[in-house]
């Protein structure tokens, strides 16, 4: 030890403590060289967590990617090496998605705007729903129209695919709910009705929970929330309490139904009675959007960037090992979007406080995403900005600045590493998370883009909107 403190003087070597995103600390402090750079930072964690293979990580000081050298970063940022330097190192993606930056196809077919898309959980099928009043399948392999599905009589708000990839359930501007097989392009029964005014938002119940998926919750702008069964073809608990239109519901990793509204409060809810939980009060005006910190391997089941398809037995416990390795030894975070310009961090099933008030954005706040592996948040307001925030501690980290329209929706790459955003002004725009920058401008729409997502597998985007054209990007 006299040996590294001798060095220390002589300022060779800097103190630091290494911690995981949620601050639990790797260790005790150490000192390390100031010469170690990444690659030497990712040795050291592989070793400390005994890894059997080297995974790689990257590292953060207060929230800035460390790239360079420690002593360099001490330099450059002017730090004290008399004080512990606290690292945080996180998991990356083992695999990496490559930047979009092309379009590949513009599908037309869509007789009126194209108001939602969504790729299956498997990213090989993706859905779409229109103005027209029809959902369509379409083949991505072949990059063209697979089935025209008709059963709605409005305008198609939202589409959600079951995450097993066994069920497409759409919602229309009437209320109605149809149910269709993907890979008949057929609806299952006649239209689900129940809601007498237009669906804001569908969410399944998460495989882990149950599988093969049979339940999901829609929410309406008529104040109730429904859970329903895809086989029973019926409402089995509904769920109302709110004073004014539900604007978006999720159906969380520990089993809990979240619904947001108008009336600026956010209801927690069990599903065996549909009983209220707790409520989530401090928003001054309506909420618009929430977000899951699970949500893309809720989303994605027992499918991950390998392709491997599991037998339903095996289906639950794959899911339940992607679940509890994105949840790590924290609870499920949420985040919600207002009107009143501002977001809210809440740890719910810890409690009714928010962790975080997020401000910054100076308009509504449209539209909240957590990155897949749940360290940041992206928001997407009318603004005209494209705001990113540290996902667990709910900092500010920067603002993508480029679209000069309100940004309707932003959607992540598989690893995190990239963000896309689509707006009023017509492009779709692609921003590095490493640089913090613009990586890929993408115009091509003749109008507003209302619609964007990103493929589980991270192959493609798909984007759609009042052009009634889909557009699919490629690397």
């Amino acid at each position: 030890m006299a040996m590294a403190t001798e060095e220390a003087g002589m300022g060779k070597t800097v103190m630091c403590l290494l911690t995981d995103p949620e601050g639990t600390h790797l260790g005790s402090s150490m000192y390390i060289p100031q010469n170690a750079g990444p690659l030497q930072l990712t040795q050291l964690v592989n070793q400390f967590l005994n890894n059997e293979e080297m995974l790689p990580y990257s590292f953060y000081i207060s929230d800035e990617e460390l790239l360079v050298p420690v002593g360099t970063y001490l330099e450059k940022n002017k730090v004290s090496v008399e004080k512990v330097l606290t690292i945080v190192y996180q998991q990356q993606a083992v695999f990496r998605i490559r930047p979009v930056n092309r379009c590949s196809q513009t599908i037309a077919g869509h007789a009126e705007a194209v108001l939602c898309v969504s790729f299956s959980p498997d990213g090989k099928q993706l859905a779409s729903g229109s103005g027209d009043t029809t959902v369509r399948l379409w083949d991505l392999n072949t990059e063209t129209p697979l089935f025209t599905c008709k059963g709605h009589k409005n305008w198609v708000l939202q589409v959600s695919w079951s995450p097993d990839g066994k069920h497409l359930v759409s919602g229309s501007k009437s209320g109605e709910i149809c149910c269709w097989n993907p890979k008949k392009g057929e609806l299952e029964g006649s239209p689900l009705t129940g809601h007498k005014k237009w669906i804001t938002g569908i969410s399944w119940e998460p495989v882990h929970l149950s599988s093969p998926c049979r339940r999901f919750v829609t929410c309406s702008k008529d104040g109730d929330a429904r859970i329903w069964d895809v086989t029973l073809k019926k409402t089995l608990i509904c769920l109302s309490g709110h004073t004014l239109a539900v604007t978006c519901v999720k159906w969380g990793g520990d089993g809990i139904i979240y619904t947001s509204s108008q009336d600026c409060t956010i209801k927690m809810w069990e599903t065996t009675q549909g009983k209220l939980i707790r409520e989530l009060k401090g928003h001054g005006h309506w909420v618009n959007s929430l977000a899951l910190s699970t949500e893309y391997v809720l989303r994605t089941g027992a499918f991950d960037h390998t392709g491997r398809q599991y037998p339903p037995n095996e289906e639950m416990k794959k899911a339940l090992e992607r679940y509890n390795q994105a949840k790590g030894n924290s609870p499920e975070r949420l985040v919600s979007g207002s009107d009143d310009f501002t977001m809210f961090l809440w740890e719910p099933s810890v409690s009714k406080q928010p962790t975080k008030r997020l401000t910054g954005h100076q308009q509504l706040v449209n539209h909240v995403y957590f990155s897949p592996d749940g360290k940041w948040i992206a928001s997407a307001s009318f603004d005209k900005s494209v705001r990113l925030w540290n996902g667990v501690t709910g900092q500010f980290v920067k603002t993508f600045r480029g679209h000069v329209g309100p940004v309707y929706q932003v959607s992540w790459s598989a690893d995190s590493r990239m963000l896309l955003s689509g707006s009023k002004d017509s492009t779709l725009k692609i921003w590095e998370i490493r640089t913090k920058s613009l990586k890929q401008d993408l115009p091509g729409h003749a109008d507003e883009v209302f619609a964007v997502d990103w493929s589980p597998d991270g192959e493609k985007v798909v984007s759609g909107g009042k052009d009634r054209v889909l557009k699919l990007w490629k690397g």
